[in-house]
């Protein structure tokens, strides 16, 4: 795939090695040289191969994917006289098939997951808790799994809290310390993460990753836009959410070895936000997730302004490298430029350490994978310009681009059917009824006798309650048993909910790995 060409001598192309695409790779750069437009051309490039992609659109700037184009526009004549200068004679205006996406779904469609699929230890990470609150979390996951009751939204797992709560002394003496404190934080957390928009991503109907995997009827990958604008303004929310599609992605994906090109391309912008205050183990996670998913034959491509912003543990695993000006104004841009200096494979006719502070806009240096996988010297590069409108399309544009896609109306209403909730609040209720149905204590008896007697009952009560409410529990995890026996086998657990029904069940690659915890 055309990259771009030497800015020294036009005739030597870049190309991406599309069996190596998968190997991942780096988008680096100061604001304004470049990363953007580079990154256009590089998702249409994938598109045109077949290959389907997903990326947050940050800024708005990528919706300019669904367009084409227009000679008309100043930018675009300087792209053509760009394209005419490396010799690139097969560009020409063109638009590129998108799906908009938005975990609000005002711009696009709604994507959902549910509790359970999140797991707890993304959860913790996401309402910021401690160690403490965290196990407390798992707990509460793992008295769901035991009754049989679905985590789908956070009225669930609220509810579910709350009966902890009331079963402390019981489940300390089974699971260890558990604290009302502690389950108080973790709901006042939750009550945060509701204000920041959470409900709108717990809930049915979730994301069938397929819904990613689709080309159009001209065999060009479609290209999977998540509107982003607004998701920032809650950097804790996004950057849990890519790394929850990133596991899931693991998990659910086929062992594919290195395929002629890659089955998916994943593009992670603002990718600082994804290590910020990160806890050591889950970073190590995130390191063997990127190392390992390639096999699934889906690349990763981080896209940050400061090189250094990504841990050597995963920088380590971005093959394909495309590194914008540096600015080295201060000791931290000095030590990025130092720093990416030592990444790239040494040519003898560039100092990169200088050349990484003097690059134009549009200007990179490159350095791809090569066909045997050797990495290729770093070569100063004149990047190849998109064909699609570089700028946000307009509203009317947007909303007619998802009225008519292929996704439909599948997910814009939302589902809610029997879980956690439903069934805790049915079990308040009959105890609350049983309670009201027990015989009063004999007259004449004293009131020692009395109080035992309210003992006695209450116990009935109680008893009588939960039996129900087990009742009701088993029945619910029969009918959805038989849902889920009936459906095609693709995955480990139901993307509607059913990993809520039986212990042990994997949530998600990082929740797997994490279970030691």
């Amino acid at each position: 795939m055309f990259i771009g060409a030497s800015t020294n001598d036009t005739s030597k192309r870049q190309e991406l090695e599309l069996k190596r695409a998968n190997r991942h790779g780096l988008i680096a750069g100061a604001t304004g040289t470049g990363k953007t437009v580079t990154l256009q051309g590089l998702i249409e490039g994938f598109s045109a191969i077949g290959t389907p992609c997903f990326v947050a659109d940050v800024k708005g700037d990528l919706s300019g994917l669904a367009m084409a184009g227009s000679p008309q526009s100043k930018t675009h004549e300087s792209f053509a006289a760009r394209a005419q200068q490396i010799g690139d004679t097969d560009w020409h205006y063109a638009d590129t098939p998108v799906q908009f996406w938005d975990l609000f779904g005002e711009q696009g469609h709604p994507i959902r997951t549910t509790v359970s699929e999140m797991g707890p230890l993304l959860l913790a990470r996401l309402m910021g808790l401690n160690d403490v609150q965290e196990g407390v979390l798992t707990i509460a996951f793992t008295v769901a799994d035991k009754d049989g009751m679905l985590l789908l939204d956070l009225d669930d797992l609220q509810a579910m809290l709350a009966d902890c709560a009331n079963r402390a002394s019981e489940l300390t003496t089974t699971y260890g310390n558990v604290t009302k404190q502690s389950i108080g934080s973790i709901q006042r957390s939750l009550l945060q993460l509701r204000s920041q928009g959470g409900d709108h991503f717990f809930g049915e109907p979730a994301l069938e990753l397929r819904d990613f995997l689709k080309t159009d009827d001209s065999g060009r990958g479609v290209v999977n836009i998540l509107a982003a604008d607004k998701l920032m303004q809650s950097p804790q929310l996004y950057s849990t959410f890519l790394l929850w599609l990133m596991s899931e992605l693991f998990e659910t994906m086929p062992e594919v070895g290195d395929p002629d090109k890659p089955v998916l391309c994943f593009f992670f912008d603002e990718a600082h936000l994804l290590f910020d205050d990160i806890p050591k183990a889950l970073e190590d996670k995130i390191e063997q997730v990127v190392r390992l998913i390639r096999s699934k034959g889906i690349g990763i491509y981080f896209i940050t302004q400061n090189p250094i912003d990504i841990p050597e543990t995963v920088a380590g695993q971005l093959n394909n490298r495309v590194q914008h000006k540096l600015n080295a104004y201060t000791p931290r841009d000095q030590q990025a430029v130092r720093a990416a200096a030592t990444t790239f494979r040494a040519n003898p006719g560039v100092d990169v350490a200088t050349v990484i502070t003097e690059l134009a806009v549009g200007e990179a240096l490159v350095s791809l994978l090569q066909p045997d996988g050797s990495p290729e010297p770093v070569e100063r590069t004149l990047i190849r310009p998109p064909s699609s409108r570089v700028g946000p399309i307009t509203p009317d544009e947007r909303r007619t681009m998802i009225e008519t896609d292929a996704i439909g109306t599948k997910y814009d209403t939302p589902v809610n059917r029997e879980s956690a909730f439903e069934m805790l609040k049915a079990r308040a209720d009959q105890a609350a009824q049983e309670a009201a149905q027990a015989p009063a204590p004999p007259t004449g008896r004293t009131a020692a006798q009395g109080s035992t007697w309210g003992k006695v009952a209450t116990s009935a009560a109680t008893s009588a309650a939960r039996s129900a409410s087990s009742a009701i529990a088993r029945q619910v995890a029969n009918e959805i048993g038989r849902e889920i026996l009936g459906r095609p086998a693709r995955r480990s657990s139901s993307s509607s909910g059913g990993g809520g029904l039986v212990s042990g069940l994997v949530r998600g690659v990082l929740g797997s790995l994490f279970r030691g915890r």
